[in-house]
């Protein structure tokens, strides 16, 4: 199944942890933000468990270890195995895995956890051009250096396959925003003029498809209960369905657009980046299937708008109205109210109206 771009968010008559069998999240402004919890974040994961969804954390750093991760989630209460934490790390290995012949040298410039991921896929992580590597992971850690970044255009330059763990231009720090992986990856292509073959990070699926494959490998089900939502990948592997797995982000530009890449129901969160301005702002392939306030909506049913006519859209007892040059919501408070304008302000935008040309509504949930 493949997802077009949206026009308006999906609807679910029962809660989604009962509806899909698999929920992908985002860590960041959705589980924790830095060292502490989002609010009911815990509480909500265990509920979904309990209702019979598994759970995968996705997340496009290459640095942090599987277990330290799992050992912050479960300072909040969850029980969490290593397995469970998708880093871009992982991903890549088990990418370039697949390019190259096992024990192959692959250049590696990352932190020691893209270095170990490596060597757990079967290959040898090597640290120069001379090497003679075969294939070159690229990601991102704090001390890298410029004889680092050349090795890796040398090596690119001679043939190496190039992967990336992930293309964000910037990183939030603590004094600031500074340059990300992508801005180093800009380099490298800029003395190149070679483009990755591929990112293991969002806004591509990749992530998304490993940790399908990686919760079917490793699943307490039971044969018999995985036969209801998997099927099998190119290589005879079980995996999840796409049609059972829900992505589940704070942000448009990389959790949602990971989403509609892969085809995947998305739900959007209020908790982290993305605010209601920004979303009715939203071009098609950043719009997500649901939205909600915070991981409380992983457990509720979710209704969609209805059209009543070319200026109203309403959702429940909510309705969003076009009044002149500015859209009005009859409840600000409501997140019904928030859906209903979200799709009257995409139909205006996929009409070909200027969305910013019109005075919003200004929520407070």
């Amino acid at each position: 199944m493949q997802l077009s771009a949206r026009n308006n968010f999906s609807s679910c008559d029962s809660p989604l942890s009962e509806a899909f069998r698999l929920a992908l999240l985002d860590l960041d402004g959705v589980v924790y933000r830095g060292g502490n919890a989002v609010e009911h974040a815990a509480e909500e994961i265990e509920s979904a468990q309990n209702h019979g969804m598994a759970i995968e954390y996705t997340t496009n750093n290459s640095s942090r270890f599987q277990a330290v991760v799992a050992k912050q989630l479960e300072s909040f209460g969850l029980s969490v195995k290593p397995w469970q934490i998708i880093t871009s790390s992982v991903v890549a290995a088990r990418m370039v895995a697949r390019h190259v012949e096992r024990g192959s040298r692959v250049l590696v410039l990352g932190a020691e956890h893209l270095q170990e991921e490596v060597k757990r896929a079967g290959l040898q992580p090597v640290t120069s051009c001379e090497d003679n590597p075969k294939a070159v992971i690229q990601g991102w850690y704090p001390k890298m250096t410029w004889q680092e970044m050349a090795e890796v255009s040398f090596a690119v330059e001679h043939g190496a396959k190039y992967f990336v763990t992930n293309r964000d231009l910037t990183i939030p720090r603590e004094l600031g925003i500074a340059p990300g992986c992508g801005s180093m990856i800009q380099a490298v292509i800029n003395a190149t003029g070679v483009e990755p073959i591929a990112s293991a990070g969002k806004p591509e699926s990749a992530m998304y498809d490993e940790a399908r494959l990686l919760v079917a490998a490793n699943s307490s089900h039971s044969e018999n209960e995985l036969k209801e939502y998997t099927e099998k990948d190119e290589f005879g592997n079980p995996v999840i369905s796409i049609a059972h797995s829900l992505a589940v982000g704070d942000r448009l530009d990389t959790d949602i657009e990971a989403g509609t890449r892969g085809g995947y129901e998305s739900l959007l969160v209020l908790t982290g980046v993305t605010d209601p301005r920004m979303l009715m702002l939203a071009p098609a392939h950043l719009r997500p299937s649901f939205v909600a306030k915070d991981l409380r909506g992983l457990n509720e049913s979710h209704m969609a708008p209805k059209r009543v006519d070319n200026n109203t859209f309403v959702c429940g007892s909510a309705k969003a109205q076009l009044t002149a040059n500015s859209i009005e919501v009859n409840d600000a408070s409501d997140l019904n109210a928030l859906r209903a304008a979200c799709a009257l302000a995409w139909s205006l935008q996929d009409s070909g109206e200027r969305i910013e040309n019109y005075e919003l509504p200004e929520f407070s949930l």
